[in-house]
């Protein structure tokens, strides 16, 4: 009995070790998302924008954060940034913010586009004869009818952003996936890693059912 209570102990005090960095974890992926989201709402209004300048800068934008790996736009922030001027040098956790927001920023834009696309166009020239403006239309008319379609893949990009956030460990920011490594090192236990792991899939879990329940209740608008 004893054995199994001194196990016990060592689980609650490993998990709750690692639960003290999760939130750094959760924090990177929401702010990331909310810039990855709305940036990525702008940047595909733009590359569907009648103006050339518009679609030029959002598909060089896009070309750029999607051709390049996410790890070395994070070390161009970090570490590149602060040499064209102070004022550009981040502390780690804004750093990984920026990285996560802009990259996802990128295929989020994609995404958007896409599902914008995938409304019939007579949705926007029905809202023209109306009076209303682009901006109305796509504002009123065309994004609202998108939100069903967008869940799925939105969904996904936000599970990624999760288990990308663990790329922040290598411009030395402590998140869930570091503080493993630390306790690894201070340890040599490798089953450190089956605890993180169990709170990866945890956090992962609770995003696909929120996304499930999202995609659920705007289906009935189909």
């Amino acid at each position: 009995m004893d054995v199994v209570l001194e196990k016990l102990s060592i689980i609650i005090d490993t998990f709750s070790n690692l639960l003290k960095f999760t939130g750094i974890t959760i924090e990177l992926t929401l702010v990331g998302t909310t810039i990855g989201i709305v940036l990525g709402l702008l940047l595909a209004v733009a590359r569907l924008s009648k103006h050339r300048v518009f679609r030029s800068i959002s598909w060089f934008y896009i070309w750029v954060f999607r051709g390049t790996p996410l790890l070395m736009q994070l070390f161009f922030i970090y570490y590149a940034l602060p040499m064209f001027s102070e004022y550009l040098m981040f502390p780690p956790i804004a750093a990984g913010i920026v990285a996560l927001g802009l990259n996802s920023a990128a295929y989020l834009a994609e995404i958007i586009r896409a599902a914008i696309l995938s409304i019939d166009k007579g949705q926007m020239e029905a809202s023209k004869a109306i009076g209303m403006s682009y901006a109305q239309s796509m504002r009123r008319i065309i994004i609202p009818q998108s939100y069903r379609r967008l869940i799925p893949p939105v969904g996904n990009e936000v599970i990624m952003l999760l288990k990308d956030s663990a790329l922040v460990s290598a411009i030395s920011l402590t998140e869930l996936l570091r503080r493993s490594n630390q306790i690894l090192n201070n340890t040599g236990n490798p089953s450190i890693y089956l605890y993180t792991a169990a709170i990866y899939l945890f956090l992962t879990s609770i995003l696909t059912f929120v996304f499930q329940k999202l995609e659920a209740k705007y289906s009935v608008y189909e």
